[in-house]
């Protein structure tokens, strides 16, 4: 694929969200530009990846030699949605980061905690609402009135491409059909319930703490899974307002996109549309006790993906 290839979904119109090949500075629509009708949405897109993908490429290499001429719409002035407006699932990886890991121990006064490596232990996912939570770029989130200590994670997503069960490490990136950039927002100050017991099973609010509407902006488009060399070799930026606060490379997760995706793959069938975020580095709220505020914005930055901005309010 070309370089400055990119996949999104993007607003033609107020509740039409169609799928969109953005070449330089211009957005094509995919299904128009393939002469494939039925991939007008990401969704459908992706359920047809393997013929999608070398159909797609060449139409993207003959508009940028000139041999095809087709309608475009400056990305400019483009409203874009989430890459994926609605996923199938969303996984999400925990405790994924060596220094993120480190620095939440510290902040609760804990010791540090072994390589999960060591223990014998798997990657350790849980689930955001895919229709509730997933937003796109440039939004403006409600902050929820149950909490006052929402926190930002900035997030290597990956983007199922095709269908996927019992993958090896060495085999699992393959059903990779791209990347993108996601912000798992956290309340902070709801993931225990109060009056449960340390030890209950019961204790952890994940709905309340992780799945409020509008808590995973997700953007700002896919880069095809090929024109990343090394998903664990990718630098990682975001700041709040002009403050830098994280910085940091995916070759710090503990488990590798590749470990997470063959041990997910061993529990339940993945499908095109699903979207695996892998975890966040050091410097979240969590660590500093700093938390967002109504009327800031988030910047995202991940190398060779893209960058995005979103609001909370």
């Amino acid at each position: 694929m070309i370089a400055g290839y990119k996949l999104l979904s993007y607003y033609a119109g107020a509740r039409d969200i169609r799928a969109g090949i953005l070449l330089g500075t211009q957005v094509y629509d995919a299904a128009h530009t393939a002469g494939q009708p039925s991939w007008a949405t990401m969704s459908a897109l992706l359920s047809d990846w393997k013929r999608a993908r070398p159909l797609l490429a060449a139409s993207a290499r003959r508009i940028a030699r000139g041999a095809l001429r087709a309608k475009a719409r400056p990305l400019a002035t483009t409203r874009l949605a989430a890459p994926v407006p609605v996923p199938g699932a969303v996984f999400c990886a925990g405790a994924n980061y060596a220094d993120h890991v480190a620095n939440m121990a510290k902040a609760a006064g804990r010791d540090p905690e072994p390589d999960p490596h060591h223990l014998g232990l798997k990657p350790w996912h849980f689930m955001k609402a895919p229709r509730s939570a997933v937003v796109g770029p440039s939004v403006s989130v409600k902050l929820p009135p149950y909490s006052k200590k929402i926190d930002w994670e900035i997030e290597l997503a990956a983007v199922i491409g095709t269908q996927a069960r019992g993958l090896s490490i060495e085999k699992a990136l393959e059903c990779v059909a791209g990347y993108t950039i996601a912000n798992d927002l956290s309340a902070r100050d709801c993931g225990k319930r109060e009056h449960v017991a340390d030890n209950s099973p019961f204790k952890y609010d994940w709905i309340g703490q992780k799945c409020f509407d509008g808590s995973c902006p997700m953007g700002p488009w896919i880069t095809p899974a090929s024109d990343i060399a090394d998903p664990q070799k990718l630098g990682m930026k975001l700041w709040v307002g002009d403050e830098l606060m994280q910085d940091s490379n995916s070759s710090r997760m503990i488990f590798t996109l590749a470990e997470q995706i063959s041990h997910l793959s061993s529990c339940v069938t993945l499908y095109p549309g699903d979207v695996i975020l892998t975890g966040t580095p050091a410097g979240v709220g969590a660590e500093r006790g700093r938390f967002l505020r109504s009327g800031e914005t988030v910047k995202l930055w991940i190398e060779g993906v893209g960058e995005f901005s979103h609001r909370v309010m």
